[in-house]
């Protein structure tokens, strides 16, 4: 187990912080409902709807819409989400994995492929990609919880496989698939509740992207990942801090 990995694991994720609060919520909710109607819309006998709501209100989300995320899954005229995984490569040769809760899969499949094709990518078979990934539990803590020792150490108790600790970003901590939610309860009694707690795709090993490539390739993941349709978008490309730093100017 080491404090900083060797592989960052480079993930866009709903919920950016320059994303509209109205937008975030509705993504929150739909995880929500969705999680209610597939498994039992009491959090106590329900992971994943636990986990949905512990992620929503740790974005602040009114208690209020939360209930009525769940309310939604119980009616006889709630939208019949679909999940869906898309998978392909971006410019550079950068592995793709696109999350998509959806009520439309037509629209969805669509919209994804577009983006793909208009920013220098191709979509691949499932199972192209996520061989590439590995699917873990990842529990996120503000840097302010204190220091990578501590962390650390509370991992290694709670029983995690691995930490990434960042003095700006916090500390991300990496769990096995099966192993999430006994890992997460044991840190939230060390360490206090955690930002986040999901299950995510974590790239094996990174593949190096730069120049025009690069600029090209944030442009699909921004297009991918303000799709209303798409959850999350996880990718193992590595841009250097030099070409960032164009892009970002």
């Amino acid at each position: 187990m080491a404090g900083h990995s060797k592989f960052k694991n480079i993930m866009h994720k709903k919920g950016r912080a320059d994303a509209a609060r109205s937008k975030l919520f509705s993504r929150l909710s739909r995880e929500i409902t969705v999680a209610a109607k597939h498994g039992m819309p009491d959090p106590n006998f329900n992971p994943r709807l636990r986990l949905a709501i512990a992620n929503a209100k740790a974005e602040s989300m009114p208690k209020d819409n939360i209930e009525r995320a769940i309310k939604k899954s119980e009616g006889g005229d709630a939208a019949d989400y679909a999940e869906i995984r898309f998978e392909g490569f971006g410019p550079g040769g950068a592995g793709i994995i696109v999350e998509v809760l959806t009520d439309n899969r037509n629209r969805a499949a669509s919209n994804v492929r577009a983006a793909f094709s208009k920013h220098g990518g191709n979509m691949g078979e499932t199972g192209a990609v996520s061989f590439m990934f590995d699917r873990m539990g990842q529990i996120v803590y503000p840097a302010s919880v204190g220091s990578e020792d501590k962390v650390m150490e509370a991992a290694i108790e709670a029983g995690a496989q691995d930490v990434e600790s960042d003095p700006e970003e916090g500390h991300t901590i990496f769990t096995a698939f099966e192993d999430l939610n006994e890992v997460a309860e044991a840190l939230e009694k060390a360490l206090g509740a955690p930002k986040s707690t999901s299950i995510v795709w974590r790239p094996k090993s990174l593949t190096p992207v730069s120049g025009d490539a690069a600029g090209t390739l944030m442009k699909l993941m921004d297009v991918l990942d303000d799709d209303d349709d798409v959850q999350n978008v996880y990718a193992n490309f590595e841009i250097s801090d030099e070409d960032m730093a164009k892009l970002t100017a």
